[in-house]
Parts: structure tokens; C-alpha cells; sequence
């Protein structure tokens, strides 16, 4: 049937790239487009290519930024002297929302996988140690998420870290294990902060 519609495969093809989103979920999405305006779909179109424009990740942090550097990172009156590491943007937001939290930030965009083939030069481990030798940093807190991998990543960037002699501390209380941070509730997300511990 769809090979019928060129137009309308190759939209769900594309839907079908996104991540949790699978051919069913894919074609609802393209006949909901279908049924809009002409205009609605173009400002949807419009606004996917303005955020492919203007937006990068920041040459510091890596977090997301629309220019060098990010709104974190440019903030004159966030503590440099703590970087809070988290596996991506989303967690960082999470963190953001508790408002618990006045540090810098390192974000690494992954978790160590080595069935996955993904490993420390994968993720933004080389920049991180960079920042650490570079910078007046005291405290490195390690809030990837409560997963097998966001675990074994946290172990890995201990070690390397306690070896450069700066103190190393993890989120404890409030985050349940196997969860991702960007779906925990902002109050949550300050206990743990609040009661990190030293690794």
C-alpha cells in the first residue's frame, strides 16, 4: 500500500528513525501530519531546521547551546569549582529543575557499554579530564543515571578521577536503581544531590 505513496513511505521511513518510534507509531504520526494545515506542517518543518541551524553543543560542557558556549557556562555566579557529570542534556534539565544545584556541568553524551561497543573514547571522558587538569575544580559530583551502564561509567570516572586528587561524590538517597534522572521528579532529584556521598 504505501509503495503506492512515495511521499507518505518516505515520511514514515523517517519517523521510523526516531527513537521510540516504530512503524505503527510512525504512520499515526504521518497521517495526524496529513490531516493538518499546510501551514501547521511548515512551521514544524521550519522550526526542525531552525534547531538544526542554531543550535551545537557547548565547547566547555557539551551540553546544548546555540552558541560556543552554553547559558550555564557563560553564568558568571555558577560555582567553577564543582562539575556535576551527567550521561545527557535531559539529565542535566532534570538537575536544573530541582534548583538544587549551582555548579558547572560536564555532559558525556552516553554510558560506558561495551557489549554496545561504546567505550570511554566514545564519550566525552578525554575533555572532562581535560577540564579537570585545566580548571580550579575541587569536587566532581557523578550523577549518571542509576543503570547498569550509568553505574559502571561512575565507577570508571571515579577511578580516574581519585588518581588526579580531586574529590569525587555520587547522588545517594531518593533515586531509584535502574532509573534514568531525566524522569525523576525535581524534589527527588534534590535529596539526592543534597545527600551526595563520596565514591
Amino acid at each position: 500500500m504505501l509503495g503506492s505513496l512515495p511521499s507518505f513511505a518516505r515520511l514514515v521511513a523517517e519517523l521510523s528513525k526516531l527513537p521510540g518510534i516504530g512503524g505503527k507509531t510512525a504512520t499515526r504520526l504521518a497521517f495526524h501530519l496529513l490531516r493538518r494545515s499546510q501551514s501547521e506542517v511548515e512551521a514544524l518543518a521550519a522550526a526542525l531546521v531552525e534547531m538544526k541551524r542554531n543550535l551545537s553543543f557547548c565547547r566547555r560542557c557539551f551540553n546544548i547551546s546555540e552558541g560556543d558556549y552554553c547559558h550555564i557556562c557563560n553564568d558568571t555566579r555558577r560555582d567553577e569549582s564543582c562539575v556535576c557529570v551527567v550521561q545527557e542534556p535531559q539529565d542535566l534539565i532534570a538537575i536544573e529543575r530541582s534548583h538544587g544545584y549551582r555548579g558547572r556541568y560536564h555532559v558525556l553524551h552516553g554510558a560506558l557499554s561495551p557489549l554496545d561497543g561504546i567505550g570511554p573514547e566514545d564519550l566525552k571522558i578525554p575533555q572532562l579530564l581535560a577540564r579537570l587538569k585545566d580548571e580550579e575544580i575541587v569536587e566532581v559530583v557523578l550523577a549518571t543515571s542509576f543503570t547498569i551502564e550509568g553505574e559502571a561509567t561512575a565507577l570508571y570516572l571515579a577511578q580516574l578521577i581519585k588518581g588526579i586528587g580531586i574529590k569525587v561524590t555520587r547522588p545517594a538517597h531518593g533515586i531509584p536503581l535502574g532509573s534514568d534522572l531525566e524522569y525523576i521528579d525535581p524534589a527527588t532529584v534534590q535529596l539526592a544531590l543534597d545527600s551526595r556521598r563520596e565514591l
